[in-house]
């Protein structure tokens, strides 16, 4: 019986131990840049992204050495964008995974650095996917650019901050977070995908994306609901930071209730799409409980 705890936990440990031995060669004295690099990246997280890659990967059949490079690529950009949002002209958050973010740890000049390094870190990391065609390589590049930047994350966290302190309606909220959160989960599994042998399968490709087009609104809505319900013991961030600023979010317009309904209406989506997935997606639909059940 497929038990996802434990995977979710070798898997874990897996992508931690990559990223450990890659950032054992790079050696930054005496800036502090590749410490704060470090910080962000390897400070704990419960890599939900590199799952996705793995599971959905190992699903097609994709090799997982190779599988390791492209959850790397996509963790990097996702430590990036955390290190970024928590500065003071955006979230101005203190508190990450239950310790001070990284430009309090450092300073802020440091933090901007080290994001924009990871950034890099991120492309360079899947060019270097050893034995796969180059028609695969420039795919997850193009894959990963199109999700972070003004086509998604980018514009999801510009569209997140010209937000605050004004209503917005489902439909715009909705905009705001397929490309803030949902943009990169999306390319996450789409990454799994690209390394397999069934890369250039449509057909396929469609009832995959949208599962992970489900759960990438549904992590978000479960965020905005662990913002007002949450503990901070166990989110590692700071409790109601969100109503604090003012920011939109699903319990604001749909009242907590309704978020809590519309977190379980993205659960079925996500698991009737893969009904149409030929496959075995026992990782998969218990990667989506996980999403809407989570209390960090």
């Amino acid at each position: 019986m497929y038990q996802f705890t434990r995977d979710l936990q070798q898997l874990q440990q897996r992508i931690n131990q990559f990223l450990t031995d890659r950032f054992a060669r790079i050696d930054s004295r005496p800036s502090p840049l590749a410490e704060a690099m470090k910080y962000g990246l390897l400070l704990g997280g419960k890599r939900v992204r590199p799952f996705l890659t793995y599971a959905t990967g190992r699903m097609l059949g994709a090799q997982m050495a190779q599988l390791d490079y492209a959850a790397a690529g996509i963790e990097a950009i996702h430590a990036y964008s955390l290190i970024h949002d928590d500065l003071p002209a955006m979230d101005n958050d203190h508190l990450r995974r239950g310790q001070p973010t990284c430009h309090i740890a450092f300073d802020e000049a440091t933090a901007i650095l080290a994001g924009d390094a990871l950034q890099t870190f991120a492309f360079e990391i899947l060019t270097q996917t050893p034995d796969l065609a180059a028609q695969q390589k420039l795919a997850l590049v193009t894959n990963l650019a199109q999700a972070s930047g003004v086509n998604g994350m980018c514009l999801g966290q510009s569209l997140d901050l010209i937000a605050e302190h004004r209503q917005v309606n489902l439909a715009e909220l909705e905009k705001i977070h397929r490309n803030k959160t949902g943009a990169l989960l999306c390319a996450a599994l789409k990454a799994g995908f690209l390394c397999s042998p069934h890369f250039a399968d449509s057909q396929l490709e469609q009832p995959l994306m949208r599962y992970a087009t489900a759960i990438g609104l549904a992590f978000q809505v479960q965020d905005d609901i662990l913002d007002i319900e949450g503990e901070s013991r166990l989110t590692g961030k700071t409790v109601g930071a969100d109503l604090a600023a003012d920011k939109s979010t699903y319990p604001k317009l749909l009242g907590l209730d309704g978020a809590k309904q519309k977190a379980q209406e993205l659960y079925r989506q996500a698991l009737q799409a893969l009904d149409d997935v030929p496959f075995d997606t026992s990782a998969l639909r218990a990667l989506a409980a996980f999403v809407v059940n989570r209390q960090s």
